[in-house]
């Protein structure tokens, strides 16, 4: 009976310390959805240009769009002539900085921590474009075989995929069902909806249904996980871990990569990392590493660009990942990175009302779940 009430308390204080920011994030998500055109990426990028990954890694933080449905916004950017890397830049900057994960970051770590993810998921996501372009523009180059088919460039994204479907796919399930993923409708956010004026409704309809339907699973599934660990887990057996952190990095990493949990939902798990002793470092790994490298979206970098490509992809991630927990660890050591601890006490009638709605909000649709 002590274990059960203490893994309640920690369901509790997790929810308590990011519900609040969860929902205000959703609000504004959905308030950009209403003012931001359907089509204002992908008219902004450019074939190949260095240009273009800046710009797709920019526009993807403010966006309403998680781990998942930022799938089919990607595949649409492809469609309208988007570079390797520009596509690319979106799926790693997206899904990391989006306006609920962000608020709900501030709300577990601090703003110096949620500032550094932030600054370094751009950078990530600009240095991952760039090297998928110079590699393109160097194949493009290189002058192909005479087999009566001619070569396949930026302006052939068609055959593009469909060679590159051929070749490797590391989802268990096709690219039409990789899609298919966003289930809850969020994927409209490639829609040209034909806005007559600003909707109230609208807003509230798109980020408590359609976009917390998204979220909704995955986000109960990450608040359980990382209560069970802080409750369950004995700190005895982590802490030789702890003590080699290049080690730790490795393990995180090789935890968060194919863990299909979103930006917003890792956080209770790095949180219950952290309260196990982890370092801040490690857990910057797991929270930069793991919403945009699950078993899915490396299935549909596989499928529409290549292996090569998706080795890019993930060896950047994985490499930058590593290099920017270790230089957090070196420079913000001794800095207390999760305030949940010292917030506890201080929880009032606001944030219980805010897990309240959540938990509410997740319960209908657990049950509307079919």
């Amino acid at each position: 009976m002590e274990l059960l009430k203490l893994f309640i308390e920690n369901v509790l204080l997790l929810a308590n310390g990011m519900s609040f920011f969860i929902l205000v994030g959703l609000l504004i998500a959905g308030v950009l959805k209403e003012i931001v055109p359907a089509d204002f990426v992908a008219s902004h990028l450019g074939e190949g240009k260095t240009s273009s990954v800046i710009k797709a890694t920019l526009f993807g933080i403010p966006l309403p769009v998680c781990s998942c449905s930022v799938i089919p916004l990607a595949k649409s950017l492809q469609k309208e002539g988007a570079s390797k890397g520009a596509v690319q830049s979106f799926l790693i900057s997206t899904p990391i900085t989006g306006a609920d994960s962000i608020l709900a970051t501030y709300g577990f770590f601090g703003w110096v921590f949620t500032l550094y993810r932030v600054v370094t998921s751009i950078f990530i996501a600009i240095v991952a474009g760039l090297i998928q372009n110079s590699v393109q523009k160097r194949e493009n180059e290189v002058p192909s075989p005479k087999f009566g088919t001619q070569a396949v460039g930026f302006g052939s994204t068609k055959a593009t995929t469909a060679s590159a479907a051929g070749k490797f796919s590391l989802a268990p399930a096709s690219v039409a069902e990789e899609e298919s993923c966003c289930s809850s409708g969020s994927c409209d956010a490639t829609e040209d909806a034909n806005k007559s004026s600003f909707s109230l409704a609208r807003v509230f309809r798109y980020a408590f249904v359609t976009l917390f339907k998204d979220i909704y699973f995955s986000l109960f599934i990450g608040i359980m996980l990382g209560a069970a660990f802080t409750t369950f887990l004995p700190k005895e057996l982590l802490t030789p871990l702890f003590e080699y952190r290049f080690l730790t990095y490795l393990a995180v990493l090789v935890i968060a990569m194919p863990l299909y949990v979103c930006a917003t939902a890792s956080l209770p798990i790095a949180a219950a990392f952290l309260l196990s002793g982890m370092s801040g470092g490690a857990a910057f790994v797991f929270l930069s590493a793991g919403p945009a490298t699950n078993t899915v979206t490396m299935g549909v970098v596989a499928s529409m660009f290549g292996k090569r490509s998706l080795l890019i992809y993930l060896g950047v991630i994985s490499v930058l990942s590593i290099l920017f927990g270790m230089l957090y660890d070196h420079y913000f050591d001794g800095l207390q990175v999760l305030n949940l601890t010292t917030q506890a006490e201080s929880f009032g009638v606001l944030q219980y009302l805010s897990t309240g709605l959540m938990f509410g909000l997740i319960t209908y649709y657990l049950i509307r779940r079919k």
